[in-house]
């Protein structure tokens, strides 16, 4: 299966709460914080929530 590394870039400081709460689910924790999930259409939905505040790169397994 595919996976997915999430990085944070952007301060979860002044955001909703939802979006900061949906970056903790992510398991991201703080700026240059980098985390792999399996690319799943569940994953894939949580970033589209916060894609302004992160960055995605597929990597192999």
């Amino acid at each position: 299966m595919p996976k997915l590394k999430v990085t944070q870039v952007r301060s979860r400081n002044s955001r909703p709460q939802q979006q900061r709460r949906t970056l903790t689910a992510l398991g991201l924790r703080r700026l240059h914080h980098s985390v792999t999930h399996d690319d799943t259409p569940q994953i894939r939905g949580m970033i589209r929530k916060v894609q302004h505040l992160v960055d995605v790169e597929e990597v192999d397994a």
